[in-house]
């Protein structure tokens, strides 16, 4: 079975990220997946909103599949897979249609930035959202990425919310403009998701598309210069045992090297 579910239904397309026994921890084939599902988007009319979730009750995302940094040797390797995330978080900012991203469980690291990437995000009352790579891999996150969420967040609420490895729940989430409303369970959030889907068709579909790409280029920053923080973390004796600890399901022992 795909590792990415999609269906057109009632004029909506649905995305499922479909690895519920790993949390739905992204594969790098899954992000090249899902980016090129937004890129493609159609935009003929017979689509006219796209809705993101997860499949099983325990995750949206937990992330990356972390196995696969171990295939990491260089710094070019570091800086590729960051410019592989940025490219897809990219494109689905870029999605010609309306995102929904419709949050349950954990929803951390690269799920947590794909959710951020959405037009609207909904979620149940037992959401988890954040990024706790401080206390797990040791690595950090782009520029481009922590600029994004800065903007949607608030610095302040970013920097704490990384240095402290804390994670927002589905209250703290709605009262400061992460997601719109939070609804009890699994079954409610995907009928929401779909109500909202529906509501979306009935809007203009260039005055949607307009005002997104528009929000999109208020948020554009400089570019920033960051190659040698994500080689100084990636590389780092840290991260290797972050990587380690985090797969042998103990704590890290951190030496700042």
């Amino acid at each position: 079975m795909s590792d990415i579910l999609t269906e057109i239904r009632d004029g909506t397309l649905w995305i499922t990220l479909n690895r519920p026994q790993a949390r739905n921890a992204l594969t790098f084939g899954m992000y090249e997946a899902l980016a090129a599902l937004c890129r493609d988007a159609p935009t003929d009319g017979s689509v006219h909103a796209v809705i993101l979730s997860g499949a099983g009750d325990k995750a949206f995302a937990a992330g990356t599949d972390m196995t696969q940094f171990r295939a990491f040797e260089t710094a070019q390797d570091a800086l590729d897979y960051e410019a592989r995330i940025e490219a897809v978080l990219g494109a689905v900012e870029r999605c010609p249609l309306p995102t929904i991203a419709a949050l349950h469980g954990a929803c951390t690291g690269g799920g947590a930035a794909i959710a951020a990437a959405c037009d609207i995000r909904i979620a149940t009352q037992d959401l988890k959202f954040g990024f706790p790579i401080a206390r797990t891999l040791g690595n950090c996150l782009a520029g481009s990425n922590l600029a994004r969420l800065s903007s949607l967040l608030g610095a302040g609420r970013v920097r704490e919310m990384v240095f402290t490895a804390r994670l927002i729940g589905a209250e703290e989430a709605q009262a400061c403009g992460l997601i719109s409303e939070s609804v009890a369970d699994h079954p409610a959030l995907m009928s929401r998701a779909s109500e909202l889907a529906e509501n979306l068709s009935q809007m203009a579909p260039l005055t949607l598309r307009a005002t997104k790409e528009i929000m999109r280029r208020l948020n554009v920053t400089q570019e920033i210069e960051d190659s040698d923080l994500i080689e100084m973390c990636y590389m780092s004796r840290d991260f290797r045992e972050g990587l380690e600890a985090f797969l042998a399901k103990r704590k890290p022992e951190w030496r700042g090297t």
